[in-house]
């Protein structure tokens, strides 16, 4: 069986946990340890990979190469990749749009193949199981599918498209991560008027996500024409206990899209979508 050696870049609490997956049908785990924080260097440890002292060293060495970095440092990441002329496998498990992963793309190819990554979850340690979903090249998409086979780690190839994963990986990133946020304005805002206790007990009686729901979309706009300005209202609220109202004012400036459709019991999912693309 193939056993390569992986190079993982920045291996924060995701990428260190990761790596530590991959080892076990992998030769070898290289890290970079070069202006890596004492943070850094602990978690490699603690996950037993293997300290190069610089980046040529660990791309020399490296048939793969998993970038799992903040978002912001992920084109000059593989931009410093480039310049070695990396000629193996890189993947971009970064959290960053479509866009920015085949702006890489360029960057690398032709001496690289990049695989786009995207990873949702929480990392793999203590029975947690994230998912690492896939797009690009087949070959390359199952020699990482094989990298990660029987750990915590599970894959999903999504097609030879680079960009999906990317997407697919904001897609639910969008939802999850603002709706983490809106608890926190709605709990902010109860609490303001000393009924906190109360919203989380109404809230309780509903565990299912809306995300699972797609169909209510439909029935969202069809009321939007009432729903935008009792957001606007909340807003008020918000600002008026000192929370910040932003959100809110921009969820009311989406519902406007469909003021149109007021009422409207004959609407479809793929209506009300299309009439959200429409300004």
């Amino acid at each position: 069986m193939d056993q390569p050696t992986v190079g993982i870049l920045h291996p924060g609490s995701m990428g260190a946990a990761v790596a530590a997956c991959a080892a076990t049908n992998a030769a070898e785990i290289l890290w970079c340890a070069a202006g890596r924080s004492p943070a850094s260097a602990a978690r490699a440890t603690q996950f037993g990979l293997t300290p190069v002292a610089t980046l040529p060293e660990l791309l020399d060495r490296s048939d793969i190469v998993i970038s799992l970095c903040p978002p912001a440092a992920a084109e000059n990441l593989a931009r410093d990749v480039a310049g070695h002329r990396f000629a193996g496998v890189y993947v971009e498990a970064n959290a960053i749009n479509p866009e920015r992963t085949k702006r890489i793309v360029g960057l690398l190819e032709p001496e690289a193949t990049v695989v786009d990554g995207g990873v949702v979850g929480s990392p793999p340690v203590g029975g947690k199981t994230p998912s690492l979903y896939l797009s690009g090249p087949a070959a390359q998409t199952e020699r990482i599918k094989a990298l990660l086979a029987g750990t915590a780690v599970r894959t999903a190839v999504l097609g030879t498209e680079v960009g999906k994963a990317s997407a697919l990986k904001l897609s639910y990133a969008s939802f999850q991560k603002t709706s983490r946020v809106l608890v926190a304005l709605a709990v902010g805002m109860a609490r303001e008027h000393g009924v906190d206790q109360e919203l989380i007990e109404v809230a309780s009686r509903r565990t299912d996500s809306y995300l699972s729901e797609p169909q209510y979309v439909a029935k969202t706009a069809a009321r939007a024409w009432r729903w935008g300005p009792e957001l606007e209202e909340a807003a008020d609220t918000l600002a008026a206990a000192g929370l910040p109202p932003e959100m809110l004012r921009a969820a009311a400036s989406t519902l406007a899209r469909w003021h149109e459709a007021k009422d409207d019991s004959e609407l479809t999912l793929t209506d009300a979508l299309d009439r959200l693309a429409q300004p």
